[in-house]
């Protein structure tokens, strides 16, 4: 991850913090900042040391307010689909990271960024934030995955809704179509984030893959077949040292602790 220019990582513990760091640009997306973003998340993917991401913005104004429309306003059919793939291919990456991503959006959260949002397991909102597809008003559609996951997450009709007017809404708005886990102030979102992600890493992180793994295989087939792999991963839990601790925990009325083993 060396030589990055858009993209920071830092760390507090066994969770590392990644930041698009653009704001003179509000965060916006181009070809470089959707590439780091692939080899940020390519590299924590192998280390060990990770438990759990939180993703967020720079600066006090905006999450990602968008992909870069200098950059897009130059597309002809050929490049418009091999941007729309590139970005596809970094935001299915991080949907189908091994371990949670949380994002944490202090502001404004659109197009792009909306997506970007979309594509991580869980969201949290300041009360500044903002939510929009605007992409119809410049006279495209979301091309990053924002036409299938924002109706997954908050139901066909409101899906439809927003994204054929473009409307942005708030944080409470957000929050109330299941957009957004929860809503916070702006001056504890980093720290309610942690909370909230290390209610998860505290839990077996094999365990959590495997959650993953069946949640998001479940979307994409038939349900017949998602039981079976269900029922494949809870019997390979089973062979776990991680489910050993986790119920002799449980009988000794202790804390657990998950080696990942």
């Amino acid at each position: 991850m060396a030589d990055l220019e858009h993209v920071r990582v830092e760390w507090d513990a066994d969770l590392a913090i990644v930041t698009v760091d653009r704001p003179e640009k509000l965060n916006a997306l181009n070809a470089e900042v959707v590439r780091e973003l692939g080899e940020v998340f390519s590299s924590l993917r192998d280390d060990d040391n990770v438990r759990g991401v939180i993703l967020t913005g720079a600066g006090s104004k905006a999450f990602v307010a968008g992909a870069d429309i200098g950059e897009l306003a130059t597309m002809d059919s050929v490049s418009g689909v091999r941007v729309s793939r590139d970005g596809q291919e970094v935001f299915r990456a991080i949907e189908r990271f091994p371990k949670p991503v949380l994002a944490a959006v202090g502001g404004y959260a659109l197009g792009g960024g909306c997506e970007l949002a979309l594509a991580c397991h869980l969201r949290i909102a300041s009360d500044r934030a903002r939510f929009g597809l605007p992409e119809v008003s410049l006279g495209i559609i979301p091309g990053y995955g924002g036409t299938i996951r924002l109706a997954r997450l908050i139901g066909l009709g409101r899906a439809i809704e927003l994204t054929l007017t473009g409307d942005m809404v708030d944080a409470e708005r957000a929050h109330e179509i299941g957009l957004v886990s929860s809503v916070v102030s702006s001056e504890t979102l980093i720290d309610e984030a942690k909370t909230l992600i290390r209610r998860v890493t505290k839990n077996g992180p094999i365990a959590v893959r495997m959650a993953l793994e069946s949640i998001y295989r479940g979307l994409d087939t038939a349900t017949a077949e998602a039981l079976d792999f269900e029922s494949s991963l809870f019997g390979l839990l089973a062979s776990t040292e991680d489910m050993r601790e986790g119920m002799e925990a449980f009988l000794e009325k202790r804390k657990a602790d998950f080696k990942g083993r």
